[in-house]
């Protein structure tokens, strides 16, 4: 079978006509990219080229272009004399008039400056994108498939600290989730140009090349026909990027470029996501940050004292139920490494995966309550996480679940947690429980209720707790350092908005009081206090107490604990934006602080 992946979209037509007609050498990339990409969006091909509109012009130049190709500058400033060549050669066909000849240059150039800056968005980028910038920035000739593959082997071979990563904002998660979409994306515009050949053929003849066609004639013409679109898909890719990319990453260097089948956590993201989303509607509104998160250099200690993951690692996992887990977490292969020397980044990633497993596993163990929202592995981490990390009680939330009044402040205060050893979870006594839940009494017969909500959300703790990533002590339990860190990686991948602590105390006073409002106590009023005391310590708390609600009658006491001082309220009583809260604060504290601007008693 004839396997040529080349596209009838005319490049070699018009740039021999550009050159002849117009003594233009436009760079071949570019009118390649350009001219298939148009074919694929549908452009009519009557005249033997993919003929531009405006709107098609602006759909290739703003979205698809940005997503597939790695151009250079050049290539880049050249879009519209490229277009503008397009335009002239199928105008000198017969089939553009002047006006719109003209408006589609005019399109085209008023597009350039979007399209550079999408070009650079770090969002767009796949990693194809990414490796064909790293060579082309080390001078590797792209056009070069020996060239690409050496420089690939010689990336592969660097230590794990050594090698490239993606620039920040982005995880290796952002670039395999972008290339499956751009990828995905791809094959659909191929496989509905397969199905234009075929139905309504072009008078110039197909677009595709013959091998597509003559896959209908195989002995399994839809496996086939896949096998040839991924051929004409990676040699489009490797044309807008670099030469022999595709097999190289596919390949002998896929541990350079891992899919999302590689990377178990996505779907937890996902998961996570809905989560946050179903609470706050809004995956931008952040959640609390961890209270502390670990040093680098202790994270794969941490991930080596956990038993699933040393389980999962060693061998030791070789029966019917880890078998699995293993080897979706890539033990034996790409893991090993990480699990040997790996970077903070990519043990934060293993410690992700081996959590997602745990909780999409957990629900079907063996001796797994029955599915319900209040045990379910998802809910329960997030609901930690929410919670700023902190401690959290296996009885109370079995209260809530079986309906007992829960307000806002009793479910979401401290938890001491006691030097439990590890063992079988028993509720609290009927004395604790009241005191727990601030009621005054428990009866048997209600602990004998909240004991089957409590054995039930327990058990799922305790599963998911061999991850190292979450612990339970009596009937205290929570996040980890290690979860921590680990669920923080997994809500970045889901594009939930959730900040560390160095991340928070660069917000201004505004950002930092709007987003802190719906956290619990325990994360907002340390988190209050660091911010102020890294702007000086009065001249910060000034700052908070202007953006405070004066009505807020909850974060006002937040404030208060947090220890705003009594001095810096003084001072403030009078101003116009944090008077209000300022005097509103001082009565808390028994002070004399009218609203109609007299000056209190016994104060300056």
């Amino acid at each position: 079978m004839n396997r040529s992946a080349a596209l009838d979209v005319g490049r070699e037509d018009l740039l021999s006509w550009a050159r002849q007609e117009q003594g233009a050498d436009l760079p071949p990339r570019t009118a390649d990219a350009v001219l298939t990409l148009l074919a694929l969006r549908g452009a009519d091909r009557r005249s033997g080229l993919p003929e531009p509109t405006p709107p098609l012009v602006a759909e290739v130049l703003r979205d698809d272009l940005p997503a597939v190709a790695d151009l250079a500058p050049a290539e880049l400033d050249a879009i519209p004399a490229v277009v503008g060549a397009l335009a002239d050669r199928v105008r000198a066909a017969g089939r553009l008039n002047g006006k719109r000849r003209d408006r589609l240059v005019a399109a085209a150039e008023d597009l350039l400056p979007a399209v550079r800056e999408a070009c650079a968005d770090p969002w767009n980028l796949t990693w194809h994108r990414w490796y064909a910038a790293l060579l082309r920035a080390d001078g590797v000739d792209t056009g070069d498939p020996g060239a690409v593959r050496e420089r690939l082997a010689a990336l592969d071979a660097l230590p794990h600290a050594s090698r490239p990563f993606p620039p920040p904002p982005l995880q290796r998660t952002d670039l395999a989730r972008r290339t499956f979409e751009v990828r995905a994306a791809l094959t659909e515009r191929l496989l509905d140009a397969f199905a234009r050949d075929v139905d309504h053929p072009s008078p110039p003849g197909p677009l595709l090349p013959a091998a597509t066609r003559d896959a209908l004639s195989s002995g399994d013409p839809e496996q086939a026909l896949a096998e040839e679109l991924d051929h004409v898909a990676d040699a489009l890719l490797d044309r807008w990027t670099a030469e022999g990319l595709s097999a190289a990453l596919d390949g002998p260097y896929a541990r350079l470029a891992p899919g999302p089948e590689t990377m178990p956590h996505l779907a937890l993201a996902d998961a996570l996501l809905d989560q946050h989303l179903d609470y706050t509607g809004d995956s931008s509104v952040p959640l609390p940050p961890p209270p502390a998160l670990p040093e680098p250099g202790e994270l794969l200690g941490l991930l080596h004292a956990a038993p699933l993951p040393a389980a999962l690692a060693t061998g030791a996992a070789d029966d019917d139920e880890l078998r699995p887990l293993a080897e979706r977490c890539g033990f034996p292969g790409h893991a090993d490494p990480v699990w040997v020397s790996g970077t903070p980044e990519e043990v934060v990633e293993l410690a992700a995966d081996i959590l997602a497993l745990a909780a999409e596993h957990s629900a079907s163990a063996e001796g797994a309550p029955a599915p319900d929202e209040f045990v379910d592995a998802v809910h329960v981490l997030y609901a930690c996480y929410d919670r700023g990390c902190t401690p959290d009680s296996v009885a109370r939330r079995a209260a809530d679940a079986a309906g007992w009044p829960m307000t806002w402040e009793l479910e979401y205060s401290p938890v001491p947690v006691p030097p439990a050893a590890p063992g079988p979870y028993t509720t609290p006594s009927t004395g604790v429980l009241a005191e727990l839940l601030r009621v005054p009494a428990v009866s048997e017969r209600e602990r004998a209720e909240l004991d089957q909500h409590a054995q039930a959300l327990a058990f799922t703790v305790d599963r998911l707790s061999r991850t190292g990533c979450v612990f339970r002590a009596g009937d205290a339990f929570g996040l980890t350092p290690l979860g921590a860190a680990a669920l923080r990686h997994v809500l970045h991948a889901g594009h939930v908005a959730a900040p560390d602590q160095e991340e928070v105390l660069a917000w201004d006073a505004a950002t930092l009081v709007a987003a802190a409002q719906p956290w619990p106590p325990a994360a907002t009023v340390p988190a209050l206090a660091r911010w102020a005391a890294a702007r000086g310590g009065d001249p910060g708390w000034r700052e908070v107490l202007a953006s405070v609600p004066a009505d807020d009658d909850g974060f006002l006491d937040r404030l208060d604990e947090a220890g705003i001082p009594s001095a810096v309220l003084r001072a403030a009583r009078h101003e116009p934006a944090a008077g209000a809260p300022a005097r509103a604060i001082l009565r808390r504290r028994g002070e004399d602080a009218p609203d109609d601007g007299a000056q209190p008693h016994g104060t300056d």
